[in-house]
């Protein structure tokens, strides 16, 4: 039978002689109050509860380093982090039944820095004090705490120099915004949510290195952390993970760092783990593994060296991501190659043109999409932003001759095939082009966006990018085409409209979004940015007088359809112009309606809109 002996805090005196023993009965041998010199007869057979706050028990294991200790934990006011490191509840019953009951133990592993023992986290960086968890008693309160954590995160927002060094790895000469340190998963909230298969008796350590290249990374990062209820074992895209035995990190002034949340500070901090410390009665939160997994694990390509690194120490982390130089010059030659005609270029434009022009006539969409995965007007486009964005004047010009030449090439291929063919009546897919609207705007911005964000990222299709952008652009020129070419300048000059609308619209939203990505600064992207602003402003105008139309033409429509008018029912409402306002109606009835009757059901819906209509009426007859 075990010799149980009780250490226990002596503040604590009295809870303990009215609540702990009592519960022990019969199978506790002694109660010792805890003191610095602590002398105890530490052997196999002899098993010391503590009841100890943190700094307690760590002294106390410091106490016994080297000796043979079997421990058991009940959970004291002021053991915070040991409860959550070792997984113990919080009732003092349960915690004493389960100590009664469990026969077998576990060899535990102890996490050390600098040679002091750390029950939870070691935190490098203040920025970083939302992702390691609060140890409020309350929800509320680890809410409220949590939240004034995250306001903080940009108050620290330049990265700093780190030189880390992992057992058996090469040294890294990296910039991060600090480390979370941690035993095992179970130590934060971060590591709860990333690691797998991390475990307190496996011999390892975990070091989270965060290294963001923006503030709104840092962002979202933080708004993850704090909302995340279920685990995720992707780490951040700009995290490392290091799982080892022992590491030591070194800065190039002295690291302050935070050890179980007692601000500390060393030149070199050195973080180890000390195997099978001890042996426990485990608590019955802790996740265990008999066998812990021995594999290091090294995922630094997130960590930025070089130029990468020094780029980033040289200023403070900037509200989005700036490129790296290595990813600029990428960029910008492959923009520079695509911003020049080339032959390849004038035959698919000509080709896509030939096909969208065929299958407006032909009323046919399927025709017309075809056409528009042919259209290769998303690289010069694309060009086009980037020159306006960094004001290279090179660029623009190339890239706005080479928008020219496709433009020229489509209009003469429409036009001909126009002048060709006998057909001469719009029909729903060509009049669907001609009355743009600030919705087409829209459209316009969602491909300029969708074309920089997939140039700029390479693991992302073009061809995506390109569909999105031909959907804009290549209807609207074959429909302005056919306009010229059946000298019908309303269809030309609405269909027109509309490929300016696209083709400015794209523009602006694709240079926004370069600068977003980080591939120019502000101050050198204002004036292309405003330029921008004001060509999209101007061509706004007429969109939002015919989006003005389309809600007008909407409340008609919503107010006629299925209105009843002396015994005939108005069906099929559209609106074939504004000024004068002419409708086409339908009108279901028992029998034909006399000029009477019919002057009487135009008046009506003269009241119904508030002002004067002409009305192109088709009958339906009711068969009974």
């Amino acid at each position: 039978m075990k010799r149980r002996i009780l250490l226990f805090d002596s503040k604590e005196k009295d809870f303990v002689e009215n609540q702990i023993v009592p519960n022990f009965g019969s199978n506790l041998a002694s109660t010792i109050p805890f003191t610095k010199d602590v002398k105890l007869e530490l052997k196999e057979g002899v098993q010391i509860i503590a009841y100890l706050s943190d700094d307690q028990l760590k002294a106390f294991l410091d106490l016994a380093e080297g000796q043979y200790l079997e421990l058991a934990l009940l959970p004291h006011p002021e053991m915070i982090h040991g409860k959550k490191s070792y997984g113990i509840k919080s009732g003092i019953e349960e915690n004493i039944d389960h100590i009664l009951q469990e026969e077998e133990l576990i060899k535990v592993d102890v996490l050390e820095a600098n040679g002091s023992i750390v029950f939870n986290t070691i935190i490098i960086g203040e920025s970083l004090s939302l992702m390691s968890g609060s140890v409020a008693k309350y929800a509320w309160q680890r809410f409220w705490i949590k939240l004034g954590y995250f306001l903080k995160l940009f108050w620290n927002t330049r990265l700093n120099s780190f030189t880390i060094k992992a057992e058996n790895q090469d040294e890294i000469n990296t910039a991060a915004i600090g480390l979370i340190i941690v035993h095992h998963a179970q130590s934060s909230i971060l590591s709860k949510k990333i690691l797998d298969h991390s475990f307190i008796n496996d011999g390892k350590l975990h070091a989270l290195v965060l290294a963001p290249k923006s503030t709104s990374g840092l962002l979202w990062f933080g708004l993850n952390s704090m909302f995340r209820t279920k685990r995720n074992y992707n780490l951040p895209p700009f995290a490392a993970h290091i799982k080892t035995g022992n590491f030591f990190i070194k800065g190039d002034k002295p690291i302050n760092y935070s050890q179980d949340g007692i601000l500390l500070s060393a030149d070199t901090l050195q973080v180890s783990i000390r195997k099978a410390a001890f042996n426990m009665v485990p608590g019955q939160n802790l996740d265990l593994e008999s066998n812990g997994a021995v594999d290091d694990v090294y995922k630094i390509k997130a960590l930025p060296r070089g130029d990468a690194k020094n780029e980033l120490l040289q200023r403070k982390l900037p509200l989005i991501n700036h490129a790296t130089t290595e990813e600029f010059k990428d960029l910008f030659s492959n923009l520079r190659s695509s911003s020049m005609a080339s032959s390849i270029y004038l035959v698919l434009m000509f080709l896509a043109t030939f096909i969208a022009t065929l299958g407006l006539f032909g009323n046919s969409s399927p025709v017309i999409i075809g056409a528009m995965i042919l259209a290769p007007l998303m690289a010069p486009i694309i060009s086009l932003s980037m020159g306006v964005l960094r004001q290279e004047r090179l660029l623009i010009v190339n890239s706005a001759k080479t928008i020219g030449w496709g433009v020229l090439i489509g209009y003469l291929c429409a036009i001909l095939i126009t002048w060709l063919t006998p057909l001469n009546i719009a029909n729903d897919e060509i009049l669907a082009r001609i009355r743009p609207n600030l919705l087409d705007l829209g459209v316009a911005v969602g491909s300029g966006i969708a074309g920089a964000y997939a140039s700029a990222k390479s693991e992302i299709s073009k061809t995506l990018a390109g569909v999105a952008i031909a959907v804009a652009l290549v209807p609207p020129l074959a429909v302005s085409g056919i306009g010229f070419g059946w000298a019908n300048w309303d269809i030309f000059q609405g269909a027109f409209l509309l490929f300016l609308t696209n083709l400015s619209g794209m523009v602006l939203a694709a240079a926004t979004t370069f600068l977003f990505l980080g591939f120019s600064p502000f101050r050198l992207a204002r004036r292309g940015i405003v330029y921008s602003l004001v060509v999209v402003g101007l061509v706004s105008f007429p969109l939002f007088f015919g989006f003005m139309d389309m809600v007008k033409e909407n409340n008609v429509i919503s107010k006629l359809n299925g209105h009843e008018i002396n015994d005939v029912v108005l069906r099929d409402i559209s609106v074939r112009s504004f000024k004068p306002l002419r409708l086409t109606v339908k009108i279901v009835g028992d029998a034909p309606p006399d000029k009477n009757k019919l002057e009487l059901i135009k008046s009506e819906i003269e009241t119904l809109i508030g002002e004067e209509v002409e009305l192109e009426v088709t009958l339906a007859m009711k068969v009974y």
